[in-house]
């Protein structure tokens, strides 16, 4: 908890009656009200901006030919993403000037449902960054997959109380929206005490009357959009729209010629799932800021806005998100303003990182992991679990993978036999899939194809898979895809790689069986050991198989997937057998 504020210090510190704590000495510091820069000295008291102008102070800093610009904020962002736990994040994203995030811990929560929460809550206490939460609003996501929780609006409601509980977070179930759910209308009409909560949308391609009908209920923002056209709609129908780039969802540049100087106001950056890796390598919202600077088409001072003190005007972050008086001291200073390097970043006055070195101590154990712990329980498969009876020239389901996309298609195909049962074909690029239930319903996976993944040898395993995050393994080899299950869940969950009865690499995500106990800077390198390996599967240099197989249990994106529970064809909201003719194989 922060001390209480004591105003004679700033006002004395103002007036210039007292040195103040901290002065940024002749730096050009981004003044978001006017949208210009002004050459001066920052005064800084009680972790606050007290003025400017020129100033002394007891601790100097010389910012003579830098910029001092108000701390970033991460508009919707999930934490689990980047692998790590939240305080290990938050050390990361700070050292590249992020002060401040509106994170959505809907993966934990359908792991470890109000434990996931309470953990996270306890584990983001007394960061260099400000995370603030907004309450999953769809665990489980559908019935069509059996999740580790249920969260209901009764469930939420308790959490309101927190003080950086902002809202409901991305309601992803827009048919229910618009069918009038029960359930559904409750979450959305949660309040803290007589006040409406903030409420956070997710609508692909939701347009017309269902996307009025939609933002009718009170949801305010979106960041689904993908198209500029899509995203002046929603901003017409009066939503916050945040333009997304992350590790697998990159949307930045087709958005940003629908921002003009109006209409940047309304808008806001988010990175939504960044991995590990590409934090450490380019940073967090200032890579946002640094593509579309590089485009030329959103003028600097609207776009530093929208990485500052548009999202905090929008979630009703207190005195957030810009340089001037009795604002938080939440900042950083550049060398320049094409790379957006931060060399300091300051959270409430005190230095946090240098030099893309964050000086905050790592996160310390705590008990509360407990609650996210040992979340992998499953029994020791059956040997013949992945055998699947079928003919030689009928037709199967086969789940056909995009390039760069999310969304797959359902592909009519004929698999080679041995011995009545259906076999992998990695000379046309399809191999086995299975999908484990881990949270101790069942031992027998479901099983299905898979298409166009790249894996030609041996076997992958992954507990990220959203949104339930079931145990996936996917390979050429039956054996090596069960070595691979079984290896994953002994690691409390994680990422791992075989071939040929062999472990080739690993990576352990014990907490929830989505993030790591190590450093962010050990769990990249762990990724990038896992990357060196995946050639001797088939894949191409650079290629990272583990994104698209963490999307492909999630039934709520088209056309066909897999879950725990079967073959889902998402078009139709129904399971589907594997056998084109209707038949069970």
């Amino acid at each position: 908890m922060r001390e209480p504020l004591n105003l004679e210090v700033l006002i004395q510190t103002a007036l210039g009656e007292r040195p103040a704590d901290l002065v940024i000495k002749g730096a050009k510091v981004f003044d978001s009200f006017t949208g210009r820069f002004r050459e001066g000295d920052l005064a800084v008291a009680e972790g606050r901006v007290a003025a400017f102008g020129t100033y002394e102070g007891l601790e100097r800093v010389d910012g003579k030919n830098q910029y001092l610009l108000p701390g970033f904020i991460d508009s919707h962002v999930h934490v689990e993403s980047s692998l790590c736990s939240p305080g290990e994040f938050a050390r990361a994203v700070n050292a590249h000037g992020v002060t401040a995030v509106i994170a959505d811990p809907h993966e934990i929560a359908n792991v470890a449902g109000a434990d996931g929460l309470r953990y996270f809550l306890e584990a983001s206490e007394n960061a260099p960054v400000d995370i603030y939460f907004m309450l999953p609003s769809c665990v489980p996501a559908t019935p069509l997959e059996k999740g580790g929780a249920t969260l209901t609006a009764a469930d939420l409601e308790p959490f309101l109380s927190h003080p950086r509980v902002l809202g409901l977070g991305e309601m992803m179930n827009y048919p229910g929206v618009l069918a009038r759910d029960p359930e559904v209308l409750r979450k959305l009409s949660l309040k803290r005490g007589e006040k409406r909560i903030v409420l956070d949308g997710h609508a692909p391609g939701v347009l017309g009357k269902a996307l009025d009908a939609y933002a009718s209920t009170g949801i305010s923002s979106d960041h689904e959009a993908t198209q500029a056209g899509e995203l002046t709609a929603k901003l017409a129908s009066g939503l916050f729209m945040l333009l997304r780039e992350g590790s697998a969802a990159k949307n930045l540049y087709s958005l940003l010629s629908a921002v003009t100087p109006f209409t940047s106001r309304f808008c806001g950056l988010c990175t939504d799932d960044r991995h590990a890796k590409d934090i450490l390598a380019d940073g967090s919202v200032n890579h946002l800021v640094r593509l579309a600077m590089a485009s030329g088409l959103i003028p600097l001072p609207e776009l530093i806005n929208m990485a500052s003190l548009n999202p905090a005007v929008h979630y009703g972050l207190d005195r957030v998100g810009a340089l001037a008086p009795g604002f938080d001291a939440d900042m950083a200073l550049y060398h320049d303003l094409w790379s957006f390097r931060p060399s300091k970043v300051w959270k409430n006055g005190r230095l946090t990182a240098q030099d893309g070195v964050s000086s905050w101590p790592p996160p310390a154990p705590l008990e509360s992991e407990s609650r996210v712990r040992k979340s992998v329980v499953l029994g020791d498969p059956p040997v013949d679990c992945l055998r699947v009876s079928g003919k030689s020239g009928e037709k199967v389901r086969v789940i056909g993978l995009r390039e760069n996309e999310i969304v797959t298609d359902c592909l009519l195909l004929e698999l080679p036999t041995r011995k009545g049962l259906l076999l992998a074909d990695p000379e046309r690029n399809i191999a086995k899939i299975a999908v484990f239930n881990r949270y101790g319903a069942r031992a027998e996976p479901a099983v299905g194809f898979l298409k166009n993944l790249g894996l030609r040898r041996g076997a992958l395993a992954s507990t990220v898979s959203h949104d339930s995050h079931n145990l996936v393994t996917v390979g050429a080899s039956d054996a090596d895809m069960l070595l691979c299950a079984q290896r994953a869940r002994d690691l409390e969950g994680g990422l791992v790689v075989a071939l040929d009865g062999k472990i080739l690499a690993e990576l352990a995500l014990p907490l929830g069986g989505l993030m790591s106990l190590v450093s962010l800077s050990a769990t990249a390198a762990a990724m990038t050991n896992l990357g060196e390996v995946l050639p001797a599967l088939g894949f191409p240099e650079g290629a990272d198989p583990f994104m698209p197989l963490a999307f492909i249990s999630l039934p709520v994106i088209p056309s066909l997937k897999l879950t725990d529970r079967g073959l889902v064809d998402v078009d139709k909201f129904l399971y589907v057998p594997l056998r084109a003719d209707g038949a069970q194989a």
